[in-house]
This record gives structure tokens, sequence and C-alpha cells, in this order.
């Protein structure tokens, strides 16, 4: 067994019985925490001085096209209909494994830099098994912790406004996938991508959620039109009426979802991720993180489309945060003040249970695995640091994450990825050529001077 004392200056742990310390130690032993307290007497075989640091868990990004990271950017001024037009329904069409495996790999780097310790990967341009081992192999390879949801992808571009509906779900590759890269246990995990209602007929949307339910995966389906122009209008309410839908259920965006809609599906025990910079970004309506907070439940978020969005999760949680605040007040809502750290829960305790995992991940007490992230205090965005919590919500970025421990292994330190530099060179040099040559095929011309 290994032991390592972290000497934290804050420790914000999101777990009620432990809640906010000062000045206090936590040992992790191998991939666990093992306690944590003061003056605490066992032997150890590292120590991090984290005196002037705010400790906390990792976050946890619900939602992101990872393959996509390559095009980071180019679509800053597009709106939904140019994503469908250029990036899903044309240029996704065209990766091949390898094309797979560099976005997913500098996706998840880029994650891990930025304090996210496991990310829901999905993965929803798939053609082929080995296009799908890739992706996997780049989750394993960048270190942090995953799921990796298998959506499958269109066959070839699409013409503009005519995605197909039958959307059946390719059972053989997921159990191929399941006897490859998941025949044993590790910090990648499996879940399926699936076409539900709003996308594909009801005979698919009926054998996606149960090849999910016979697989004993969790499914995400994306929720993104209103009733009216859904391919199944009442499709969800069908599928909930047949005990089909529930926590291993997890459904983004719902922004046209009514007050009603998102309750019966929260009832059910679904989760909701809402991808709040992405959402007002693309479409013109609301969120739904006030209609769900409404109803008692926690959403959890993601940050989706990078070609469109920051990859950032600090500013999708601070921008949830601003929206639910200001959006209550504009409806004239009683709902009470948004804490800032109910924001934080959006990133951490929400997503482990949207995940099903929240007895591992998502909080810091012993016997949780060891997911956790430092920030620098003294750094002069969060310098004098009065309430940890505020100071990690409100006033942190990216560029404040000094460590990143994921399992137990430290990914992240003194402000440095603890990945090898000159395979990133080399494999970043792979990425240019491949956008390159994807835009190409595409007659998509890039921006730039």
């Amino acid at each position: 067994m290994t032991r390592t004392r972290v000497r934290c200056g804050w420790l914000v742990s999101m777990d009620d019985a432990i809640g906010d310390q000062q000045n206090i130690d936590l040992v992790i032993a191998d991939d666990r925490i093992e306690a944590i307290g003061r003056d605490l007497t066992m032997a150890v075989d590292e120590e991090i001085d984290a005196s002037s640091m705010i400790v906390m868990p990792g976050l946890i990004n619900m939602h992101l096209h990872t393959f996509q990271a390559g095009f980071r950017g180019v679509g800053s001024e597009w709106l939904s209909a140019d994503y469908f037009r250029i990036l899903y329904g044309d240029i996704a069409t065209r990766f091949t494994p390898e094309d797979n495996y560099l976005g997913t790999l500098f996706g998840a780097l880029g994650q891990l830099d930025a304090g996210v310790t496991t990310l829901l990967d999905y993965s929803h341009n798939l053609r082929s098994l080995e296009q799908a081992e890739r992706s996997v192999d780049a989750l394993v390879d960048a270190g942090l912790r995953a799921m990796y949801i298998h959506g499958d992808g269109l066959r070839e571009p699409a013409k503009p406004g005519a995605l197909p509906a039958r959307r059946l779900h390719p059972a053989d590759r997921v159990k191929a996938l399941q006897a490859s890269r998941f025949a044993h246990a590790g910090r990648v995990t499996l879940g399926l991508g699936i076409a539900g209602p709003h996308w594909a007929d009801w005979e698919a949307s009926l054998h996606n959620v149960r090849l999910a339910r016979d697989l004993g995966l969790l499914a995400s389906s994306h929720v993104t039109k209103s009733r009216a122009n859904a391919i199944v209008p009442d499709g969800y309410d069908r599928l909930l009426a047949m005990g089909l839908l529930g926590p291993d259920h997890n459904l983004v965006h719902c922004h046209h979802l009514s007050a009603d809609e998102i309750g019966r599906l929260l009832d059910a025990g679904c989760s909701i991720t809402c991808t709040n910079m992405n959402e007002l970004h693309d479409y013109p309506n609301m969120t739904a993180m006030l209609r769900v907070i409404a109803h008692g439940a926690t959403p959890s978020i993601g940050v989706d489309v990078e070609a469109m969005v920051t990859g950032s999760l600090w500013r999708e949680m601070q921008m949830a945060l601003l929206f639910a605040r200001n959006g209550g007040l504009l409806q004239k809502s009683a709902t009470p003040m948004i804490r800032s750290r109910e924001a934080l829960r959006w990133a951490t305790t929400a997503g482990a249970k949207a995940l099903m995992m929240e007895r591992d991940i998502g909080a810091l007490r012993p016997g949780m695995k060891a997911d956790l992230i430092m920030l620098d205090a003294g750094e002069l965005n969060l310098f004098p640091v009065h309430d940890p919590v505020f100071a990690a919500v409100e006033q942190s970025h990216p560029g404040n994450v000094d460590t990143v421990i994921v399992d137990g292994i430290v990914r992240k330190r003194h402000g440095r990825l603890l990945f090898d530099a000159g395979k990133r060179k080399a494999l970043g040099e792979k990425l240019i050529d491949s956008v390159t040559r994807l835009s190409a095929e595409s007659g998509y011309a890039l921006p730039g001077v």
C-alpha cells in the first residue's frame, strides 16, 4: 500500500458530514481516501504541501463530444443549423479511427488540465468497432476517469435537415466493444448514446432503450426538440409508461420541455444534464435549469460542443449559476437565491449521481475514490480567500488548477500535466494534419488570417 498525505489549506469536501475545513490533512491509500482529520499518525510515503491551496473534488463534465476537440472555436459564430450542416452532418462522418483517437485524446487532456477528473464522452460519430476502440484508447491514455458513451454515427454526409429517423443502435458492435476494450474493469466504463423519440422513430427508440437495459448500461439521449417537432411527440411518456426510463437514463438539454414533462422524467429517477453555454449559444429559449431546480432536483452540467463554446467547465458552472439566478429574477420566480455551493454540486455530486457513481466520486470522504484537485489560492484572481466555495465557484478558471489526482494517481502537478511533452507535441502535429484533411474533404474553409 502506498500512502500520500495532503496538507490542505482549505478543504471543500462536498460531503455534508465533513463540510468545509481549514488546515486539515487528507490521506490517500492507493486509489482511495483513507482518512481526513488533524493529527493523523499513520506513516506515509509521500507528502503534498497544499497549505496554500483549496483542495476539492475533481469536476465532473457530464456531456462532451470529445472527438471534436481539433475544431475548437471554429464555430464561434455558428448557430445550431450550421453545426448540423458543417460538423455533425458532414465533417464528423469523415473521421477515421485515428482521427477519433487524436481528437478524443486532446479533448480529454484539455479536460484533465482544467480540473475535470471524470468525463462523460458522448462519442456519436461512430461507424465501426475500430473507431470506437481507438476513442476508448485515447481516454485511457489521457488518464482521467470517463464514461465512454457509444453513439452510432451517420454513415455518410447528410443533406441539410434530412437526418435519418430509423436509427437502430448496433447491438453487435456494442457487444464486440464490451468483449474487447471493456473485457476488464478500469477507469473508463461504457454507456450508450442513443437516438430517442426526439430523433428516432418509435421502433428505433424502443429498441435503443431496451438494448441499454438488456446490456446493463447507462443510456444518454439528446432531448432538443419541442413536443410538436419531435419524431415521436409522446415518445418519452410512452417509455415512462412502460417502465423503461429510470436512474439509468440521462437526458441532455431538455430546454424545450415543459415543467410537467421534466417533472415526470425526474419523478421516474432520470437525470437531466444542461449545457447552458451551448444552449444559450444555439437556441432562442431558456435552458432547463430552473425547471429542474423548481421540481426539487439537482441538474448536472456539461460543455457539449467545443467548436462553438469553451471547453472550460468552470465557465459553464459560472454561466449556469448566473443564468439560474437571473432567470429567476426575470420570471419573478419565488425561488430563493441559488447558492454558490449548489452550483458546485452541479459540477460534482450531481454528475456522480447521474453516472450512478455517487458512492465513489463527487465528494471527498474516507472510502471514496481519490479523485481531487487543488487550486492555487495564492494566484492574484483568488487571493485573499475568504470563503473557499465562493473562490472556487465564482472566481476560478482552469489556470488556477495546480494539481489533479485521479484514482490516487497524480496527473498534474505544479500547474503542468504529467503527460510526455514530446509525445504530446508529435500527436499535436498529427491532430493539425487530421483537422486540415477533414476540412478539405468536406469543403469547409477553416477560419483564420
